[in-house]
């Protein structure tokens, strides 16, 4: 027998982050917790966003799918291993946040259970994951440089920048010019159209690690036609959320980098297999971030433990985000690193007693 609780809880953000499409100063993220009769537990997070701006789903829908849906399914699903948890959701269409949340319940929970650590179990092969950081958009200039400035000082091997139209070419050539030696690369959130490829001719000349999911998410072709035109590697994001959308992207040439997020593909098990078919196809990945607490960050950061990652991951720090995680001991990025654990399951604790005091909303399925 077992149970399945999830948690509405809100944190507040040490620094408003800004995208092109959205500001926000505190995140609520849903946690899930499997609890067995013999008293073990698998913890999973829900980190999608508040608003459909990212993507289709938000924590209201993720809610809604996940009591009146997911929770009823998996609990009655008779499986033993995770992918097998991963292959019943999959009668639930899309909602790849919601399933990425039960998904990593269920690798926490198999993974503590058979006294092994996610990433040993997930095929990883790192002791430490490389740890890069994602900077919103800034009032001024020189709050961004301010904020590069900082980030760089602690450490981080790669800086993300956020652009948008009128907040693109400037700003990061700024940025290229007070930090030269520091790999940076932007992510647009498939902000533009494909009439702004001027724009992305400027920022080729600049020297970047990549340039980010450019073009709304289901034009390819617009992303084929300027990976054709420049010579920055393109990255998608939004764009794969099955793995059959990486297999076409591929096809068409559309990226030569992937950013992979377990909570945009649906969890640990379809950003595995979303690893492999990259590897095989000589494209570098990395692991993207959604603000995660601190469970869905232990989990980017078992991830990032495989080979296939080789450039560095948004697993930055969690004081990078937030005063106070949901962890008993923060995840903490040490001279550009963070360390993959060796201890069984996520490798984090859940701070029980902190997670119920910022609990707005809590439901119980068996």
């Amino acid at each position: 027998m077992m149970r399945i609780s999830l948690r509405r809880v809100r944190l507040p953000l040490v620094h408003e982050f800004r995208t092109s499409s959205h500001a926000k100063r505190f995140l609520d993220h849903i946690l899930v917790t499997f609890e067995t009769a013999d008293g073990a537990e698998g913890w999973g997070e829900i980190a999608s966003p508040s608003g459909p701006f990212y993507a289709a789903e938000t924590v209201d829908s993720c809610w809604a799918v996940s009591r009146d849906f997911l929770a009823p399914l998996v609990l009655q699903t008779k499986w033993d291993h995770p992918a097998e948890l991963a292959a019943a959701m999959s009668r639930v269409r899309g909602n790849h946040f919601a399933r990425a949340g039960f998904d990593v319940a269920a690798w926490s929970l198999f993974t503590g259970r058979s006294g092994i650590p996610l990433s040993q179990a997930l095929g990883g092969t790192r002791s430490r994951a490389e740890a890069g950081v994602s900077l919103g958009i800034e009032s001024t200039i020189d709050e961004l440089l301010a904020q590069v400035s900082a980030r760089v000082a602690e450490g981080y091997r790669r800086i993300k920048l956020k652009i948008a139209p009128e907040w693109d070419v400037q700003p990061v050539r700024e940025v290229r010019s007070a930090f030269p030696g520091v790999r940076v690369h932007v992510d647009a959130n498939g902000a533009y159209e494909i009439t702004d490829t001027p724009i992305f001719e400027e920022l080729d000349a600049l020297g970047l690690l990549m340039i980010e999911q450019p073009f709304p998410p289901r034009d390819l072709l617009a992303h084929v036609a300027l990976q054709r035109r420049i010579s920055t590697p393109i990255c998608l994001d939004e764009s794969v959320e099955e793995v059959a959308d990486l297999a076409t992207a591929l096809t068409l040439g559309a990226c030569r980098i992937l950013n992979i997020k377990v909570s945009r593909m649906g969890g640990l098990t379809p950003a595995v297999r979303a690893h492999d078919l990259a590897r095989s196809a000589d494209v570098g990945v990395w692991c993207g971030g959604m603000h995660e607490f601190g469970i869905g960050r232990a989990a980017n950061v078992a991830l990032s433990s495989l080979p296939g990652f080789t450039l560095p991951s948004d697993v930055s720090g969690s004081d990078k985000y937030y005063a106070r995680d949901v962890t008993t001991h923060p995840i903490v990025c040490t001279d550009g690193y963070v360390d993959v654990p060796s201890s069984p399951g996520l490798g984090w604790e859940p701070d029980l007693a902190f997670i119920e005091s910022q609990t707005v909303d809590r439901v119980t399925v068996t």
